[in-house]
């Protein structure tokens, strides 16, 4: 009998969750401002997770999970 070569990959999984606290009371103080400071770390949170060869699994509201 012929002996097959099995390879097994394996990686390292991370969970990354992140929640902008006191959203609610940040865009009622400002929403132009909260808006823009949102979208400004959560594309550098982006660009680092697809840097490191994550993927963004999932989105909702405020809330970022990789």
């Amino acid at each position: 009998m012929d002996r097959q070569e099995h390879r097994v990959e394996r990686r390292l999984a991370a969970i990354f969750a992140a929640d902008v606290a006191g959203y609610s009371r940040l865009m009622e103080q400002d929403e132009t401002e909260t808006l823009r400071s949102l979208v400004s770390h959560r594309g550098i949170m982006d660009r680092l997770i697809v840097e490191y060869g994550g993927r963004i699994a999932n989105t909702a509201g405020g809330q970022c999970s990789g």
